[in-house]
């Protein structure tokens, strides 16, 4: 009897651990990324995608050419005009880029040489939609990527639950003329898709309400970056 039941405990505890495994692959990401710079980012499945969880933070493209640093107003609206890929830490303080990671334009993230870690690309103006009609459409969306942070968002962080763990952080906006804006209360990402000559298309989240928006801004304004795994 004792050697019967022991059998039958093991095979419960057998099929607990199968169990527990295959939640595993269906809910958890398997895998970190690594930038050029030696930068890792912990990812997310949410649907069929899997996402980083954190801004990007790169300073090379992957070939390894740095990208520009504009370190002031005048050097970020230079890059502009000629078109070329920059990035800038919000307010220029190397300490927002810890907390919100870097802000690029658009022209880094089209850039040829890649932006994004290998095994990712910055996602579509259409794989941002798969995302959004996942979390249930724009006007919810956005409550269930932002973090719940009090000290990063600006209260009230309207609806802010994180449910996918997207872990969504306000790292504003850079504008064309080098000033920025919104930090706290916005969190600005780019899509890798173009609108016009002149635009691409971008999400924004705001700390005021749950929703997310999808619109369109000019490729020299300045916003974080995720990434999605190819």
């Amino acid at each position: 009897m004792r050697k019967k039941q022991r059998f039958v405990t093991g095979f419960f505890a057998l099929a607990l651990i199968i169990m527990m495994f295959a939640h595993g692959i269906a809910s958890a990401s398997p895998l970190e990324i690594t930038d050029i710079d030696g930068n890792r980012y912990k990812t997310v499945t949410i649907g069929t995608q899997v996402w980083t969880q954190t801004n990007l933070n790169v300073t090379h493209y992957r070939n390894g050419d740095p990208i520009r640093y504009a370190k002031t107003a005048k050097e970020w609206y230079n890059a502009a005009q000629k078109g070329e890929g920059a990035w800038a830490f919000y307010n220029n303080a190397p300490g927002n880029g810890k907390k919100y990671g870097r802000l690029y334009n658009w022209y880094a993230v089209n850039d040829p040489r890649g932006l994004a870690p290998k095994g990712s690309h910055v996602p579509s103006d259409k794989e941002w939609s798969v995302l959004t009609e996942e979390l249930g459409g724009e006007a919810l969306a956005g409550g269930k990527m932002k973090a719940v942070d009090s000290v990063l968002w600006e209260k009230p962080n309207a609806g802010a639950e994180n449910e996918s763990e997207f872990n969504a952080h306000p790292g504003g906006l850079c504008g064309i003329n080098g000033n920025f804006y919104f930090v706290k209360k916005s969190a600005y990402f780019w899509s890798s898709s173009e609108y016009s000559p002149k635009m691409a298309h971008y999400r924004l989240i705001n700390f005021h309400v749950p929703s997310i928006i999808n619109s369109a801004e000019e490729k020299r304004d300045g916003m974080s970056v995720r990434c999605i795994v190819d």
